[in-house]
């Protein structure tokens, strides 16, 4: 790919400019996109109007751009969590009928935990997490538990590089709470990123025993029933970790949890 004059390829450019879009927000005037991925005006209108011709971004009125269906479609259509999804959803509905509130599923990303299914319903606890959004390990029960079953070297690469922007965690102080996530078979946070919530997370481990994802709860302080929720919580991950693999068209059945 031709490189910019800053040494950037085209790629390296597009994947700026379509990663530039914050969390939350649909539409974003041309001048604001060229800024926030750091482009010249001329260079961002270039490639927004080639994306646009392929539905990957859309220009609407006002020259608003936003990201397109195209763009949704091919994601999904070969997304690595899609069959991790269609196995999970069962399960965290039934979860989600008994606990009347928020479930989620969550993979790990580095030092970040990336949220990939939610289901909530009006009523339920706040919760932070959002479909595609992403939280640093050490505040999210599903990023400890993720983290907490991963090889020491991987354990040891990350508390290395650890550091907390807010100042209330040493890496010392997430050792323990990783060893704690092994010892218990999940981890629980109360009050870090909402003050009135507890979650707490169970891994989904694959049947080579490997933890590809976290499911959680988001539950108010008050309606904590920690002896309760554990069980189902890692009831409904192991049925979830028993369809991983399975053809597609076996995945869909509901499972038995209870709370």
């Amino acid at each position: 790919m031709a490189n910019s004059n800053s040494g950037d390829s085209v790629v390296d450019r597009v994947l700026r400019l379509i990663a530039a879009f914050p969390e939350g927000v649909t539409a974003l005037q041309l001048s604001e996109l060229a800024a926030r991925a750091q482009l010249p005006v001329t260079t961002a209108h270039r490639l927004v109007r080639q994306l646009a011709g392929h539905g990957l971004l859309d220009v609407g009125p006002g020259g608003s751009v936003s990201l397109g269906l195209r763009l949704w479609e091919l994601a999904n259509r070969s997304s690595p969590t899609l069959e991790l999804r269609q196995a999970a959803l069962p399960f965290m509905e039934d979860i989600q009928q008994v606990l009347n509130q928020n479930v989620n599923l969550a993979v790990l990303d580095g030092a970040e935990v990336l949220f990939v299914e939610r289901l909530s319903r009006r009523g339920s606890a706040v919760n932070r997490a959002q479909v595609a959004g992403r939280m640093p390990v050490h505040v999210s029960s599903a990023g400890l538990v993720l983290m907490a079953n991963q090889p020491r070297t991987v354990q040891a690469e990350y508390l290395e590089e650890f550091s907390d922007p807010a100042g209330r965690l040493a890496a010392a102080d997430l050792r323990s709470l990783l060893d704690e996530a092994v010892r218990q078979g999940y981890a629980q946070l109360a009050g870090v990123v909402d003050p009135d919530t507890w979650g707490i997370a169970v891994p989904v481990l694959d049947r080579r025993k490997r933890a590809v994802a976290a499911l959680g709860v988001v539950v108010p302080l008050r309606e904590m029933r920690l002896q309760a929720l554990v069980p189902a919580l890692q009831t409904a991950a192991r049925g979830i970790g028993r369809r991983l693999g399975e053809p597609r068209e076996t995945v869909g059945f509901h499972s038995t949890a209870s709370v």
